[in-house]
């Protein structure tokens, strides 16, 4: 079997505290679908996310004692209007984010804002007009025309 090579099956995030980032990403709503000493993974639809501890992610990496640091990749998510989008910032704000950009209409023709997790990752919630959302919520670019 081959498969194909544009996807992405996990991301994970290095965080300092395990413990503070399994409760934030809980206040959320987000619900762990597997839990073991040291991680904690959410399932997508299809990938799934991972939460592991940056000193551990470093070794594990190769790069033992390396600052893996944070906030040099936006993980987004799209929502169908812009009163979800104020919703899920909202939301996030409560459970401990830190406001980076209130969401705001933007150039490009949609509206977006930005928070970061407690270990510094960056979130982007977003509504963009020109790409719509499957009843599931999972985005399809749409075809050059």
């Amino acid at each position: 079997m081959s498969l194909p090579r544009q996807r992405i099956s996990l991301v994970t995030l290095g965080v300092d505290d395990l413990a503070r980032a399994r409760a934030f990403y809980a206040a959320l709503g987000w619900i762990e679908a597997e839990a073991t000493e040291g991680m904690v993974c959410f399932q997508f639809m299809g990938q799934a996310l991972m939460l592991f501890g940056r000193a551990e992610l470093a070794k594990d990496q190769g790069r033992e004692g390396a600052d893996l640091g944070a906030g040099g990749v936006t993980l987004a998510q799209c929502f169908t209007s812009r009163a979800e989008v104020d919703a899920a910032f909202a939301e996030a704000v409560t459970a401990g984010a830190t406001v980076l950009k209130v969401p705001e209409a933007v150039f490009w023709g949609g509206y977006s804002g930005y928070y970061a997790d407690p270990d510094g990752h960056v979130w982007e919630v977003a509504h963009n007009p020109f790409w719509p959302l499957s009843e599931d919520g999972s985005l399809t670019l749409p075809v050059p025309a």
